[in-house]
């Protein structure tokens, strides 16, 4: 194989090997949006969560005692 020849295919795969590295590093962009609006997401259901356990132990009964 001569020298040109070679060069060529090594161009051939770094070419190659730029477009898949690029196409990981936007996969795992979009992974990392979608987990920081799932956090967020999270947070605010936790924060509701929070908001009504006081009301909820509020309206609680005592268990009737032939329980």
């Amino acid at each position: 194989m001569s020298t040109e020849v070679r060069i060529e295919v090594i161009e051939s795969k770094i070419a190659h090997l730029e477009q898949a590295l690029q196409e990981l590093s936007d996969a795992m962009y979009r992974q990392q949006q979608c987990l920081d609006a799932q956090q967020a997401h999270y947070r605010l259901l936790v924060e509701r969560i929070g908001a009504t356990e006081p009301r909820a132990a509020a309206t609680t009964t005592e268990i009737p005692p032939h329980y």
